[in-house]
């Protein structure tokens, strides 16, 4: 039998994760967080109840703050790993804006840790690093950025995810550690913290509150974004997991760690992604255009990544936006606490 160590397990799009891993697999599952900001063991509490108790027995949790290395005691507790999921971080733009330095620690000297700690592992299959979009900064018109273009970091953020993405690349060059970097688009989904975007829309319409559409400075041109599921982002890391004869064929002045886009499978403006939210509601869509580059400094209004690698592999989301869109709607509007800060 497998195990799996997932970073960040109590986090957002890790708890999607460990539901996906626990229905399509028998592997056993490590959850590893120091339960702060973006960390929520109700998460893990709610999809723990649609499994029985044995599948439950598969899931440990590991209280430790990566901001320190592994020690002898931690590494114990953990026990034998095969894959290592990295999605501990932190993911707040406007947080990172305002405390930099937490980024740094979070997102550059934890993957550190947790790269030291999974070099001394015997018989690692795979480690797996949560990267972003946002590396790549702001997408002109047209762009679909592929996954080994050039990084534009814009804020502390994607600046410090960039970071741990090269130390990534670094151990798989220095140490052979077998590597995976993942670029996710937005996700979004059930559990969502509540100050993201769809779950703050779902809130705001709910209550007849004005929405602010962050827009260009003609304030006529919303932003955009390349929407995506956490349950398909949880399909196509089980998807990669499995390639176990994948090679990288290209040459990026030499880099070998293969990096994968994982993209929804349209492009929407935010805009009419929030009038799918208020037509779901049946309601009407009160907004406000706001110039986001006086509003939001250190924020893009566009970020566009090519999905087609993993189209030729075989992967791609199976349901359109609208009705995943619909889908956390009204999940949402029926697990209200979930909206309640």
């Amino acid at each position: 039998m497998k195990r799996v160590l997932v970073t960040g397990g109590a986090g957002f799009i890790a708890h999607h994760l460990i539901s996906q891993i626990i229905k399509d697999t028998d592997w056993e599952i490590v959850c590893l967080d120091r339960l702060d900001f973006s960390g929520d063991l109700n998460r893990l509490q709610d999809i723990m109840q649609n499994f029985s108790q044995e599948d439950r027995s598969r899931v440990k949790i590991v209280f430790h703050d990566l901001r320190a290395a592994i020690n002898p005691l931690i590494a114990a507790d953990i026990g034998k790993v095969d894959y290592i999921l990295h999605l501990a971080a932190g993911s707040h733009v406007d947080r990172s804006i305002e405390y930099p330095m937490e980024f740094v620690l979070d997102n550059v000297v934890a993957t550190g840790h947790i790269l030291d700690y999974a070099r001394g592992l015997d018989h690692l299959e795979r480690f797996v690093y949560f990267s972003t979009d946002e590396v790549f900064g702001p997408a002109p018109d047209g762009i679909l950025y592929g996954e080994y273009d050039r990084y534009n970091a814009t804020n502390p953020y994607s600046a410090t995810k960039a970071g741990g993405e090269e130390l990534a690349v670094a151990f798989e060059n220095s140490y052979s550690l077998p590597v995976y970097i993942t670029h996710t688009m937005n996700v979004f989904g059930q559990r969502q913290h509540p100050e993201k975007f769809i779950p703050m829309c779902i809130k705001n319409i709910r209550d007849d509150k004005t929405i602010t559409i962050h827009c260009d400075e003609t304030k006529t041109i919303p932003g955009s974004r390349h929407y995506v599921h956490a349950e398909d982002v949880s399909d196509a890391i089980l998807f990669l997991l499995n390639q176990d004869t994948y090679v990288e064929t290209g040459n990026y002045g030499n880099a070998k760690c293969p990096k994968f886009n994982i993209v929804g499978g349209e492009e929407v403006n935010n805009l009419d992604l929030a009038q799918m939210i208020a037509d779901t509601q049946g309601k009407e869509l009160k907004y406000q255009m706001v110039d986001f580059h006086s509003a939001r400094p250190g924020h893009d209004l566009r970020y566009a990544l090519s999905g087609e690698k993993m189209a030729k592999m075989g992967w791609k989301p199976t349901r359109s936006l609208s009705e995943r869109i619909a889908e956390v709607t009204r999940w949402t509007l029926d697990n209200e606490r979930w909206i309640a800060l």
